[in-house]
Formats: structure tokens, C-alpha cells, sequence
């Protein structure tokens, strides 16, 4: 019988892979509370935004689906927490969760249409569901409030006990820790079997037919739990600023989003976090210089990325880590004693 590694090995190994993220996750609040008090608003906005885009990559990065149309589910977690709230059910908790709920059943209905198509027309079906739900709402003031955004929302403290201050920092701590639990979700999926068969999918997806996968099942699953996450990141925007646009159904959005997978990196973990970051930062900076033309600014961001930098921030720096890490090995051999010979040793 192999010899299995007692829990106290296996524990100190998985300790040593992950005790730099998780000191990463608990630095990030930390760092916002202590220096930047002021910017709690603008956190809670690239939470809520990072696990959005963090949403699309399970489906662009993962999964090899294309999609124009997901803001759709984004808008539709926002205006389920905003419709509860404004007819009594302030709950935020409860309230995520039937967004989720909702989110997730309207992407097991369109699934079923998206998976079957692909490329181009995968991207037109999903656009074309997000114009049809877009102008549903728009349609439906009485119920949404159309363009002028569902107002009147009353959402209870958390748990009771953390009520949302003007200040923002309730609603900062609240957004980062649901992103913290959807992420440490999203990455037991990544490393499961499901997630394995999904980068299968992605990157030879007639093979995997061939040796028995059910490609479609698997497929419509990854995006409805695409759904399901992108429903919590707009339940979270719609609670936190008790505020629903109607433009959190908008083709904008879903382009917005896109470029925030592409300017991080589609295919990595932190890729939808690193891009919302980035972008935000980027249209507050832009924004400040010229309000008007703050797009010329991001527009010519993402065609430098695009043509240099494919892989988006996390690329680069996977390049520079695998160019920086033979210099250093090599270094670290020249700069090694030689090894004498010992008895016996051959002459």
C-alpha cells in the first residue's frame, strides 16, 4: 500500500500553497480601512463589479462560451434584491439568495438556446436575450421605474447587527466578504472534475464528445452557475446603493464587463478581479481629467492591450515570472559550491 501523508503534512502543504492569498485577503480590507477610509464607495463598487467579471470568466475562460448578453443576469439579481427591498423584504442575506435563485432560473431557460449555437451566433443569441429583457424592463415602469431606476429601497442591517452607514464601510465589508465566499467557491469548481471537463470543452470539445462527456449538459451547467454569480454581483450593487438602473441591463454593461475579463486576463482566477480593479481605478482617474472623453482614455487602453498584451495584466506578469525564474535558477547554480569528489569516486 502507498503511505499516505498524515493531515498534519497534508494541512502544512496546503497552508504553504494558499497562506500567500490568504494573507492577500485579509491585507486588502485592512489596507482600504486604515488608508483609505474616503475610497469605501469606490471598493464596494470594484467588489461587486470583480465578482461580476469574475462570473463572465467562468464562462469566457473556462468554459470557451461567448456571451454579449450578461449584464442580463447582473440586472435581473439587481432588480430582484430591489424589488424585495422596496415591498418590505430589506433582509440582505435572504435577499442575495433569491436573487441567485431568479438569476440562475432564467439561465437555465436560456441555456438551452445559447448552448446550442456557437461563435457568432452564440454571441448574437446572447445579445439578443439581453436587448429582449432590457427593453422588457424599460417597458415596465411600473414595476421597474424604467429609466429613471427603482427607488424607495429599505434594506435591514446585516445580520441585524451592521447597519449601511453613509459612509459606506458596512456596505465594503458586506461586498468583499460575499466576493471572498464566491470565490473560494468558483475555485473548488475550477479544480474540480467538473471544472477539468469544462477546460476540456474549451479546448477540444469534439474529443471530449468522443470519449462519452455530455458536452451540453456540461456546458448549460457552467452557464448557469455563471448566472447564479452574476445575479449575487448585481443583488450586492442594488443593496449596497439601494439604487437599480435600468442600465444594469444594458449591452454597455456587458461590453463594460468584457473588457474588464480582457484588461485582467480571461483564464485566470484573478483575472475578473484584477481587470474590474483596474478599470474602475482607470475611468475614476480619467473621469476627474475629462469628464466628457474619459472613454478615448479607456478605449485606448484596450486596443494597446489587445495588440500587446493578449493576456491582460496577469499575462505580463506570467511572462515576467517564467523569464525572471531560469535567470534566477541559473544564478543560484553558477553561485553553488562544487561538490568534491568522494573516496571511491571515479578518477
Amino acid at each position: 500500500m502507498t503511505p499516505s501523508c498524515p493531515p498534519s503534512t497534508a494541512e502544512a502543504g496546503w497552508l504553504r500553497r494558499r497562506g500567500g492569498e490568504i494573507a492577500l485577503w485579509l491585507a486588502v480590507p485592512l489596507a482600504v480601512a486604515l488608508f483609505l477610509p474616503e475610497y469605501y464607495l469606490l471598493a464596494t463598487h470594484v467588489a461587486a463589479l470583480g465578482l461580476f467579471a469574475l462570473s463572465l470568466d467562468l464562462l469566457v475562460g473556462y468554459a470557451g462560451l461567448l456571451s454579449l448578453g450578461h449584464a442580463m443576469f447582473f440586472g435581473i439579481g439587481a432588480y430582484t434584491a430591489g424589488l424585495l427591498a422596496v415591498h418590505g423584504w430589506g433582509e440582505p442575506i435572504s435577499g442575495l439568495l433569491i436573487a441567485a435563485l431568479v438569476a440562475g432560473l432564467v439561465g437555465f431557460i436560456t441555456s438551452f438556446a445559447v448552448v446550442r449555437v456557437q461563435h457568432l451566433a452564440q454571441l448574437m443569441v446572447t445579445l439578443g436575450f439581453g436587448l429582449l429583457v432590457f427593453e422588457a424592463a424599460n417597458r415596465a415602469r411600473w414595476l421597474t421605474g424604467g429609466d429613471d431606476g427603482l427607488q424607495g429601497m429599505v434594506v435591514s442591517p446585516v445580520l441585524g447587527l451592521f447597519e449601511f452607514d453613509l459612509f459606506g464601510q458596512t456596505a465594503f465589508f458586506y461586498t468583499f466578504v460575499v466576493l471572498a465566499l464566491c470565490f473560494i467557491v468558483a475555485t473548488r469548481v475550477i479544480d474540480s472534475p467538473f471544472g477539468l471537463t469544462l477546460e476540456g470543452l474549451r479546448e477540444n470539445p469534439k474529443r471530449m464528445a468522443a470519449i462519452g462527456t455530455p458536452t451540453a449538459a456540461r456546458l448549460r451547467q457552467a452557464y448557469v452557475f455563471a448566472a447564479v454569480f452574476a445575479g449575487i454581483a448585481g443583488a450586492l450593487m442594488a443593496q449596497t446603493s439601494q439604487f437599480v438602473a435600468l442600465e444594469t441591463l444594458s449591452f454597455g454593461l456587458s461590453a463594460e464587463v468584457l473588457i474588464m475579463l480582457l484588461l485582467g486576463g480571461a483564464g485566470h482566477r484573478y483575472g475578473g478581479l484584477v481587470g474590474a480593479a483596474v478599470f474602475v481605478i482607470a475611468r475614476d482617474l480619467l473621469s476627474d481629467l475629462n469628464p466628457q472623453y474619459w472613454q478615448f482614455g479607456v478605449g485606448g487602453v484596450m486596443v494597446l492591450v489587445v495588440l500587446f498584451a493578449p493576456g491582460g495584466v496577469l499575462g505580463i506578469l506570467r511572462s515576467l515570472r517564467q523569464r525572471l525564474l531560469p535567470v534566477a535558477r541559473t544564478s543560484t547554480a553558477k553561485a553553488a559550491p562544487a561538490t568534491p569528489a568522494t573516496k571511491g569516486g571515479a578518477a
